[in-house]
């Protein structure tokens, strides 16, 4: 992680949604402010969940810095440089409406629109559009060391990036800008729907327009001609800056077999895409004991698991007069194995990893992690999580004593 972390850099943190994207997010934060780099953590996940991780009453769309009293409360260095914000997706698409159109009659009359209110509330992808293009801000101006983004939560780890270049291409839609610019007449309305091109644009708009009427698509693209091209040269920009070399992602899925399918899909698409996939954490892979045991030097079972394979021998006949305590060691046996083929699941997944993309796995914590001070306990698992394929697969399987 030390790698990722550096100053000038910016990492961005994807997977499917509840993988634990927020907590390795907030908690790469604390280890990169611990390092000495000023740090900003920006979350584009609404629903609050990086404020609660670090125990902020509020947490707005500017930089909110971590003060001495909470970080020394958290047991961290007082005079840390660690900021927070959580993007407030309407107030960034207003302010690139601000920036771009010069007249304010204008801007208002873009502002109140209803297909562009709808356009920045329900458009998939306006959340990401509006992301990069902060994000792009925030990076120019250069006020941090070290940036790291935790991406919304979504079905595809993939569609935060690919999100906004289906926005750009309607809103740089030449098709669009024909059709609606200007809004004449019925009549030569009709005549423009004629062509199967501009089918196609009106029946997309309308889709995410919802009920919104023809006449406010077409007044948006009158009004807005200005900041159009403004707006997508940003994107464009933000693109570019995805594919930089100050960029890295990071990808966190957790052990099941259908997340880290999904996982492996979003590897080929980044490497389609030519993006620059640095690291994959498996989230939550085992229990704290065995993740100590996974990282160091010894052979065989893990100790604790090993445990739960002696103790139906070592209770013997008192299994057979108390049930419940038969019903307890089943459920540990079932525990038992099932992460032993999660670790199983882990290595195979390990083997098929492209060249150069670094694997690290955290464990379940059992007290949690919700507030600063366990975030900074949580990041001490992270600074030291990087395991070799070969170490995952030199685990003893307990059925068979045969490698896996």
């Amino acid at each position: 992680m030390r790698d990722l972390l550096k100053k000038g850099a910016t990492l961005i943190v994807l997977g499917t949604g509840g993988v634990g994207k927020t907590t390795i997010a907030a908690s790469l934060g604390v280890v990169a402010a611990r390092a000495g780099l000023k740090t900003a953590v920006i979350t584009v996940d609404p629903s609050r969940r990086l404020r609660d991780a670090l125990g902020l009453d509020h947490l707005g769309g500017r930089p909110t810095a971590l003060g001495a009293r909470r970080l020394a409360a958290a047991g961290l260095d007082p005079s840390l440089q660690f900021f927070a914000m959580v993007l407030d997706v309407k107030g960034a698409w207003d302010a690139l409406i601000e920036r771009f159109t010069t007249d304010s009659a204008l801007r208002e009359r873009i502002l109140n629109n209803p297909f562009y209110r709808q356009l920045t509330s329900q458009f998939a992808g306006s959340e990401a559009y509006a992301a990069l293009a902060q994000l792009h801000d925030v990076h120019s101006r250069g006020d941090f060391d070290l940036i790291v983004v935790d991406t919304p939560p979504a079905a595809d780890a993939f569609e935060f990036l690919q999100a906004p270049a289906h926005l750009s291409r309607l809103l740089d839609s030449r098709v669009a800008r024909w059709l609606f610019t200007p809004y004449v007449s019925a009549g030569r309305l009709a005549m423009r729907l004629a062509s199967g091109a501009a089918r196609f644009v009106v029946r997309e708009l309308e889709r995410f327009a919802g009920a919104t009427v023809l006449t406010s698509i077409s007044d948006f693209f009158t009004a807005a001609q200005q900041a159009l091209d403004g707006m997508v040269d940003q994107l464009n920009k933000a693109e570019a800056l995805l594919h930089s070399g100050t960029v890295s992602f990071l990808l966190v899925t957790g052990s099941e077999e259908e997340r880290l399918r999904e996982a492996g899909a979003t590897i080929e698409q980044m490497k389609a895409q030519r993006l620059r996939l640095s690291a994959i954490v498996i989230n939550r892979l085992v229990d704290e004991e065995t993740w100590q045991y996974l990282h160091g030097s010894a052979r065989g079972t893990a100790p604790g698991l090993d445990a739960i394979a002696n103790l139906r021998g070592a209770l013997g006949r008192g299994l057979d007069r108390h049930h419940g305590l038969d019903a307890l060691v089943k459920y540990l046996e079932n525990y038992r194995a099932r992460a032993y083929r999660d670790i199983a699941r882990a290595g195979a997944f390990a083997q098929a990893l492209p060249p150069g993309v670094r694997l690290a796995v955290t464990p379940e914590v059992r007290a949690g992690v919700i507030g600063l001070k366990q975030l900074a306990g949580f990041g001490r698992y992270l600074e030291g999580c990087e395991i070799k394929p070969a170490r995952l697969r030199s685990v003893q399987s307990w059925e068979t004593g045969v490698s896996l």
